[in-house]
């Protein structure tokens, strides 16, 4: 799940983009308006926290923006704890909550949980597969009901890959959905990043399958003695790429 803070005090910029990476989001930071409104024509976010006081384009313009282009992205707005109005001026282009400045990263993240849940559209906030299962609001796996002990990567790895059950996930793909802007990951990374929870899973009975030279898919673990079956159904990485050398 990825988020954009628009925020130009560094500081704090700086504490909510630890606070959510902790979390399992992938976070992306801008500094000023005019940043704000590029990156949000160009990518695809799941959250935008926006301050209003931003230099070089409002925040309140951002947003009029963002929602002229029929965006209905999840939208937090941060002001001064006297802006009553700007508040009430951003509630009316289409924020769905407000934070007013100071505030507790735990009251903010609670918030940000609440969004995401909204955005999903009401459909389901726990996504499972067999045995395995994500809460993408709680940001918390289950293999056998048991809580799996997950990096942020490993989180948002699995997430990306529980939303295509069954369909492949190029390389391209999760360095897209899980690194933030100007971070250098390397195929060799995500190929660890992929073994390690690939053992993690495990107890689940579901696994990742590798599409040499074109990604992953994650499938259910064939019970045993399936493969030897002579009328077994090709699993869906196999029938998606037929001919494909798969491991």
């Amino acid at each position: 799940m990825r988020i954009l803070i628009a925020e130009d005090d560094s500081i704090l910029a700086d504490g909510l983009t630890r606070s959510l990476r902790q979390s399992g989001y992938a976070v992306d930071h801008v500094r000023n308006g005019v940043e704000a409104d590029t990156a949000l024509s160009m990518q695809t976010f799941d959250l935008l926290i926006l301050d209003l006081g931003l230099p070089r384009m409002s925040g309140l313009e951002v947003l009029r923006r963002l929602r002229a282009r029929n965006s209905n992205l999840p939208v937090l707005i941060l002001t001064a704890a006297d802006s009553v109005d700007e508040r009430v001026k951003g509630l009316d282009l289409g924020a769905d909550d407000y934070m007013a400045k100071p505030f507790a990263l735990n009251e903010l993240e609670a918030r940000v949980r609440a969004l995401t849940r909204r955005g999903a559209g009401g459909g389901p906030t726990v996504v499972r597969h067999g045995l395995l299962s994500f809460d993408q609001v709680g940001r918390i796996a289950y293999a056998n009901e048991r809580v799996l002990e997950l990096s942020a990567r490993e989180l948002g790895l699995l997430e990306v890959l529980l939303q295509r059950i069954g369909r492949l996930v190029s390389k391209e793909q999760l360095v897209d959905h899980l690194c933030e802007w100007g971070e250098e990951v390397s195929n060799n990374a995500i190929e660890v990043y992929v073994h390690r929870l690939r053992k993690k899973i495990e107890p689940s009975g579901v696994r990742i399958t590798t599409v040499r030279g074109l990604g992953y898919c994650l499938e259910k673990a064939a019970p045993a003695g399936a493969s030897d079956a002579p009328n077994a159904a090709a699993s869906p990485a196999a029938e998606a790429v037929a001919g494909q050398p798969v491991r």
